[in-house]
């Protein structure tokens, strides 16, 4: 499987030469000549750039793709289409979606909502130094810890049913309560086994700032 970063704002904490090809999302185009790495792959309407700065994205891009600034996809959208267009089995980590624009942020968490990008969630996953972001489909999962993580938390998708097992915290048929999302649960020296009725979980790894 193919393995590709994205950059989608100008946090790139993370970024390694350990990825197979590496994109730019808008002005992420940018951030990643400035670092040193290669732009395979440049998208999105590029208004938050000068005129200079994309010559420079069209120029250095392996493939330059430029959208009009009305659209009903948000770039990192458009980047995603793209990317499964061209590279179906693609594993997908996002850097710099979050921090910026309230709006921007509250898109790439329900990316997954999106039909086009639904049959391709498994291979998305959106990281900075905090955060690890994973969508599930329906059905049972089993999920691992990852180190430097303490909590997970589940964010189902409207209407969805969850439970939780082998957790801190379950959720059963004898506890159920409906939330947006199931907070700071912990891994208790196991795998956790959880299960989506319907819809899709965003799955949310995170850790306290230091």
């Amino acid at each position: 499987m193919i393995k590709i970063a994205v950059v989608a704002s100008g946090d790139i904490s993370g970024v390694s030469p350990g990825y197979d090809l590496f994109v730019g999302v808008d002005k992420g185009s940018l951030y990643l000549l400035e670092h040193g790495f290669p732009l395979d792959l440049a998208v999105g309407d590029f208004d938050s750039v000068t005129a200079e700065e994309r010559k420079r994205i069209r120029r250095e891009a392996g493939v330059f793709v430029q959208a009009p600034a009305e659209k009903d996809d948000t770039d990192l959208e458009l980047t995603l289409k793209e990317i499964f267009g061209r590279c179906p089995r693609a594993k997908v980590t996002i850097f710099g979606a979050f921090g910026g624009r309230l709006d921007h942020m509250m898109s790439n968490l329900f990316l997954a909502s999106e039909p086009d990008l639904m049959p391709y969630m498994r291979q998305i996953e959106l990281v900075d130094d905090l955060n690890i972001i994973r969508f599930y489909p329906a059905g049972q999962h089993r999920i691992s810890p990852i180190e430097g993580m303490s909590y997970v938390s589940f964010m189902p998708a409207d209407e969805s049913r969850l439970s939780i097992s082998h957790a801190k915290y379950l959720l059963n048929e004898s506890n159920y309560f409906l939330k947006k999302c199931y907070s700071s649960n912990e891994f208790i020296g196991k795998e956790i086994e959880f299960t989506i009725d319907k819809g899709y979980v965003v799955l949310i790894y995170s850790r306290d700032r230091r």
